[in-house]
């Protein structure tokens, strides 16, 4: 099993608006990297730090598992979305997403700067100066770490 972080804005689509759904589809992600994470390298059942992005603090908010095999993200052909792709076509897709499902919610937000403090985490990708991606992976040992600051037993 893999481990990852994913980042969404809450005000646009946080831990809360997952754990009311239970399962949504990660679609917009317009970065290769990132698409390649969830097209080529998550499998269903790997487990994702749940992240508040743009947020006052950012920081970890809960869990989220992958509950899908990849498949074409549909807002790439959908000309009124903000995600539409002209140059992407149903026959050969340029971009791809998993679902992610709800697993837990942080009793409290694990903001960014703890993590930077802490001295388990300091090479974790989202800690690093320049790291904007928004899904990244995460280290087995960074993930149990963060869990074991959050409180959180899953």
């Amino acid at each position: 099993m893999k481990h990852w972080l994913i980042k969404s804005e809450p005000d646009v689509f946080g831990i809360d608006e997952l754990e009311q759904v239970k399962k949504e589809p990660w679609n917009g992600v317009r970065n290769y990297q990132a698409r390649n994470y969830m097209w080529k390298d998550m499998q269903v059942g790997d487990l994702a730090l749940f992240y508040h992005s743009n947020a006052t603090p950012p920081g970890v908010a809960g869990v989220a598992r992958v509950a899908s095999e990849p498949y074409p993200d549909s807002t790439q052909f959908d000309a009124k979305s903000e995600y539409h792709d002209p140059k992407s076509n149903p026959d050969n897709p340029r971009w791809w997403l998993v679902d992610f499902e709800f697993v837990a919610k942080f009793d409290e937000l694990l903001p960014l700067e703890v993590l930077k403090t802490d001295a388990t985490l300091q090479e974790m990708m989202v800690c690093q100066k320049g790291t904007r991606l928004s899904i990244t992976p995460v280290e087995k040992p960074h993930f149990t770490r963060v869990l074991k600051l959050a409180k959180c037993k899953i």
